[in-house]
């Protein structure tokens, strides 16, 4: 399988203007590392959008739901470094899941990526009927395709709760469905994206609010990169790159 866990955090937000480049040095610098210290958390990738909004999709991959709800993944949230409490009142629209996936198909991970959202239909027949069409006919021929890698169905599994983070952004929305497609092409990416968001895709199924954006790998790290042991019931990360760095270290 090649997302490196049964569950996922999806993020994507917008930042204002004129903090995105600083936006970038901390996510880089400072908050993935601080993530991918944490255990369970297995790789964490920035994208950027080449089409489309908001500007930015990030995914960190996970050992499980568990993870997600973990007392040291709290820690983090509720004790915001210096450099985070500067940060995070430039974010706009945060829409944060805690998902299942669902399904995933292909290898590696490819340098763009198509982000398709949906609203599961109401009736209950007709999702199911949806989620089989998507898991059996849809994404396990896709990562074959020319210009394509891989294909991933995320499902939000859980609300998120309040933490001190989300006090200085604002809260957060939810996921309900997400389809991502990841591949070598953008072109053919975002073709697959349109394909699926036509009236004869997801939106003659009955999926609602249907959207698509296209991204560009900006960024990604794995635990591994970081000399960090395999994640288990009580581990505890080591060698993980320092964090709460005070933001006048940051580089320029």
């Amino acid at each position: 399988m090649p997302v490196l866990g049964p569950a996922a955090l999806l993020l994507s937000f917008d930042i204002d203007a004129d903090a995105i480049d600083e936006h970038d040095r901390w996510h880089t610098h400072e908050h993935l590392p601080e993530r991918l210290g944490i255990p369970g958390f297995l790789r964490g990738t920035r994208w950027v959008a080449t089409a489309g909004a908001p500007r930015y999709l990030v995914i960190y991959e996970v050992q499980s739901l568990l993870t997600l709800t973990s007392e040291a993944y709290r820690a983090r949230l509720d004790a915001p470094s210096p450099w985070t409490q500067r940060v995070m009142p430039h974010y706009r629209g945060m829409v944060r899941g805690l998902c299942t996936v669902l399904g995933s198909h292909g290898h590696g991970l490819g340098g763009s990526a198509a982000l398709v959202r949906y609203a599961a239909p109401e009736d209950a027949a007709q999702a199911r009927a949806l989620l089989r069409w998507l898991l059996d006919d849809v994404l396990p021929p896709l990562p074959a395709r020319a210009g394509l890698g891989s294909a991933h169905l995320l499902q939000g599994a859980q609300v998120a709760a309040m933490t001190n983070e989300q006090r200085i952004r604002g809260a957060d929305r939810g996921v309900d469905a997400a389809i991502v497609i990841t591949g070598y092409d953008g072109e053919a990416v975002a073709a697959r994206a349109r394909a699926l968001c036509a009236p004869d895709g997801l939106p003659g199924r009955g999926a609602q609010e249907v959207t698509w954006s296209t991204y560009r790998t900006a960024y990604t790290l794995t635990s591994a990169e970081m000399g960090l042991s395999p994640p288990g019931p009580g581990a505890t990360p080591t060698g993980a790159a320092a964090v709460g760095a005070d933001p006048s270290a940051a580089p320029e």
